[in-house]
């Protein structure tokens, strides 16, 4: 199983970014997929997760109402559509699935 993501940037407050995780096909189609963020000096915190269909999502409360996961089942990729994004955002973004963690993407939001 491999993940790896990609997206990440150095970004003023208000912006927007999609991340992405390819996954190997090793049974992307039948897994839920995780985000996870990490800031410096915190632990890993969820951010969000998708079904295996993509019919179902759910969000931190820190990021709701700005943040949208989504995947697509032939690309086997899943995304991360962040807007509105605030200096508390600014973390290491990484995609889990089948306990294979991505190399993750840093996503810095300046003020």
């Amino acid at each position: 199983v491999q993940l790896v993501e990609s997206g990440g940037g150095l970004v003023q407050t208000g912006v927007s970014l999609r991340l992405s995780c390819a996954a190997s096909e090793f049974t992307f189609r039948r897994s839920v997929m995780w985000w996870y963020r990490q800031a410096p000096g915190k632990e890993r915190e969820l951010v969000s997760s998708i079904s295996s269909d993509g019919g179902s999502t759910n969000y931190a409360d820190s990021v709701k109402g700005r943040f949208t996961i989504s995947r697509d089942n032939v690309k086997n990729t899943v995304y991360l559509q962040m807007n509105s994004l605030k200096p508390e955002d600014t973390a290491v973004y990484y995609c889990y699935a089948l306990t294979a963690w991505g190399q993750g993407t840093q996503v810095t939001v300046s003020s």
